[in-house]
């Protein structure tokens, strides 16, 4: 019997379930985005999440812009927060995607 492991041992450890982990953190980006900036709940939206580029669909040019030079903090807080560099770069789009 001691070989017997909790659920959440076998999820976290187990090299055949890498791709459904990385599966569930990259959702976890775009979900979470607005518990990790609240600030920005009217102003952005992560729309997708592929390669680890994080897209934000932000509708005014001038918040865009603002963004842009605060990209460096946004990809640095989520990385933080799942505790391994998920997010490379940001992009960011006034058009839905």
């Amino acid at each position: 019997m001691d070989d017997i492991k909790s659920i959440e041992d076998v999820f976290n450890n187990d090299e055949s379930l890498a791709n459904l982990r990385d599966f569930i953190q990259q959702a976890d980006v775009i979900v979470k985005f607005h518990e990790l900036f609240p600030d920005l709940k009217k102003i952005a939206k992560a729309t997708r999440f592929d390669k680890k580029i994080l897209y934000l669909w932000v509708e005014n040019p001038a918040w865009r812009s603002e963004l842009q030079f605060k990209q460096r903090i946004i990809i640095e807080r989520i990385n933080s927060y799942f505790g391994r560099d998920l997010v490379k770069s940001v992009k960011f789009s006034g058009k839905r995607s």
